[in-house]
């Protein structure tokens, strides 16, 4: 790095400085809880870099971070895209600010960040990676890994060549892993079986068949067969692969002709890589939720709380659009949008169920006697909150002397002595309550007429175990009471639990999907081309779901270590419906091998089209309908075989609802 770039960075990381700190104060502030977050200035090469890694500076040596890069570098030369921020998920996360930003983009990053550091330290599938009471370590963790691989790869007793192969095998599987469980170390808490020492005992003594059914009892070496086939069967399919993989798989010599136990280094690789993917996972399963916070809380920081000052505004407001507005499934968007609905509905059952509880209010009436603009007129935050301004400090002061829980009393004297500049930050001089009036959602102009749409059957279910229905006398006596926390507080309970199949499962309703103009298509075998076939909710929700269950990869998992007690591996598609690309299962099945070390199978089922059908439902303008049959594809080493799948089996790797339902248990009470 030249002195005039090192220059450059300190100058733009002191101007930063302050919109670092306030951001923070902001965000906990607001209800956040993040990680400290350290912020770096790097050119447009090293976020480049780092976009590459994953967001860290050091990762093992493999020729795939260099793809990264490079198609990262070509979509900025090219304007098909900008990179205006990384950051990790570590305590304290560390977050990377490109040099060339406007100040706009700046404390807009920054406020972006303080919400994914906040979701990355409260939501409960990122502490399935850690310990009970752990931090993440996770930079020190892969700069270890990066240290021993290379290390492997510059070891003159090791082909790096073989070391780059065998890393090609473990990445193909490094999502076939069971995510929605605590990560453990492969093998961790369990004892090699008997049946595995002492076949592990007689390969190593290297001697032919015949010399071994003439040395051992030949009823010796049956019972011998039968108890290692019990030890290998599974009576749960095991979708951790990975780990399957690094407690019983094996390597191929070519000169002995058989497989033989993997090198110590291949399983030190194998375990760095599968821990690797459990830290990843939790990212990858929470994509649109965390993504979608971190937007909210942005837009309401720098737009509704002004952190973005009066001549950056426009700047900002355009370049979150064009975020907003990329095409194909945003996760920005997508989940801002779920969790405004989650804020507004919560808000929206606040309201109902204060209002039900005024006399002569019932959920049957409760549309012809509500008046709506009353209620929507009285919910507006007070004038002194709503603007807080120089100019309205007195009226703020009054509320403060009355012991006004809105009102922050020291920061008020602080503005009022000239000691804190509120035309820049009007949040100071309020509290969590004030600013939870301040920014409640249902009075914001594009929420207004989301009240009136409480539906009947909405009201009912409230009423039902409503025992002070006549609580109030007035429905401004009620609207008093009402809580205008209530949606940030459901938005950080929902934060803390779920994931982005959780999260669409409950959250995506007929409302949310009519209100933000989503719909299914699909391709058709008759057109030839993609077509609308759905606006149900029902549909979307069941598309989505499928594109976001298991990374939105397919769901692999081992049926069977001893298939028909030849030592061959036995995997399984989980089929949902979406066949599997052939032609690429086939490639991740020749790499399987080379940690397997014998045949390898994969089950699975394929749709087959008749000709004459399809011909016969495009006259008729509709879909053929296809013959699902199961297959088992099978490798050896040297080439492949497809067989008719046992209807068993076939029936074993059929998915069914629940499939969706990825909460663990302890969580379902």
């Amino acid at each position: 790095m030249s002195n005039s770039d090192r220059v450059d960075k300190q100058r733009e990381a002191q101007s930063l400085e302050e919109p670092v700190r306030e951001a923070g104060n902001l965000a906990r502030k607001l209800g956040l809880d993040p990680y400290p977050v350290n912020y770096w200035i790097v050119d447009y090469d090293e976020m480049n870099e780092l976009i590459a890694y994953g967001g860290f500076q050091r990762r093992y040596p493999h020729w795939r971070w260099g793809m990264t890069y490079d198609r990262q570098r070509k979509q900025g030369q090219f304007g098909m895209g900008k990179a205006f921020e990384i950051v990790n998920n570590d305590n304290p996360s560390h977050a990377f600010l490109q040099l060339s930003n406007s100040l706009t983009d700046q404390k807009a990053v920054i406020t972006h960040v303080e919400a994914h550091a906040d979701f990355f330290a409260n939501n409960e599938w990122f502490g399935l990676f850690l310990g009970e009471g752990d931090d993440p370590d996770a930079a020190a963790m892969l700069e270890r890994h990066a240290d021993a691989i290379a290390a492997y790869m510059n070891d003159p007793d090791i082909d790096r060549e073989e070391v780059e192969t065998f890393i090609d095998a473990v990445l193909t599987l490094e999502d076939t892993i069971d995510q929605h469980r605590a990560f453990e170390e492969a093998g961790e808490g369990r004892t090699r079986t008997q049946p595995e020492d002492l076949r592990k005992r007689l390969d190593e003594m290297n001697i032919s068949e015949e010399v071994r059914r003439q040395v051992f009892d030949e009823e010796w070496l049956d019972t011998l067969a039968e108890a290692e086939e019990r030890a290998a069967k599974l009576t749960d399919p095991r979708k951790d692969v990975a780990a399957y993989l690094r407690e019983h798989g094996m390597q191929y010599d070519e000169e002995a002709g058989r497989a033989v136990e993997m090198e110590p280094w291949q399983k030190d690789v194998l375990d760095m890589l599968r821990t690797e993917a459990y830290y990843f996972a939790a990212q990858k399963m929470t994509k649109v939720m965390n993504e979608g916070w971190a937007a909210y809380w942005e837009s309401l920081m720098m737009g509704d709380e002004r952190f973005a000052g009066t001549d950056e505004f426009v700047t900002y407001a355009d370049h979150q659009s064009r975020v907003l507005g990329s095409p194909g499934l945003n996760p920005y968007k997508l989940g801002k949008e779920l969790w405004e609905y989650v804020e507004n509905t919560t808000n929206r059952r606040e309201v109902a169920d204060k209002l039900l509880r005024v006399r002569g209010i019932t959920w049957r009436n409760f549309r012809d006697v509500v008046d709506f603009d009353e209620v929507q007129e009285h919910l507006q935050p007070h004038p002194a909150i709503d603007a807080v301004t120089p100019a309205n400090l007195d009226a703020l002061r009054e509320l403060a002397d009355a012991a006004d829980p809105r009102v922050d009393s020291e920061a008020l004297e602080e503005a009022v002595a000239g000691e804190l500049d509120v035309e820049k930050y009007p949040w100071k001089v309020l509290t969590y309550e004030g600013l939870a009036e301040r920014h409640f959602s249902l009075v914001k102009p594009q929420n207004r007429g989301f009240l009136s749409r409480v539906r009947r059957s909405e009201l009912e279910q409230l009423s039902r175990y409503m025992f002070d229905d006549e609580k109030y006398d007035t429905v401004a006596e009620a609207l008093d009471d009402v809580d205008y926390g209530a949606g940030w507080a459901r938005m950080r309970e929902v934060r803390e639990s779920h994931n982005d199949v959780t999260f669409l499962d409950e959250f995506l309703t007929q409302e949310f999907v009519t209100d933000n103009h989503y719909f299914t298509y699909e391709y058709t075998q008759t057109s030839g081309d993609f077509r609308v076939t759905s606006d149900q909710y029902e549909d979307v929700k069941k598309k989505l779901l499928l594109q976001f269950t298991n990374f939105g990869k397919p769901t692999i998992a081992v049926y069977d270590g001893n298939f028909d007690n030849r030592g061959e591996l036995l995997l399984g598609h989980q089929y949902n419906g979406i066949m599997l690309d052939l032609p690429q299962a086939k490639a991740v099945l020749e790499r399987v091998y080379h940690l397997w070390g014998r045949p390898v199978n994969l089950m699975t089922v394929v749709k087959e089209y008749d000709d004459h059908d399809v011909e016969v439902a495009r006259r008729r303008n509709r879909e053929p309908t296809p013959v699902e049959r199961g297959k088992r594809i099978r490798y050896d080493g040297d080439g492949f075989e497809t067989y008719d799948l046992d209807p068993d089996l076939e029936a074993r790797i059929q998915a069914t609802d629940v499939d969706y339902d990825t909460k663990p248990e302890e969580w379902l009470a």
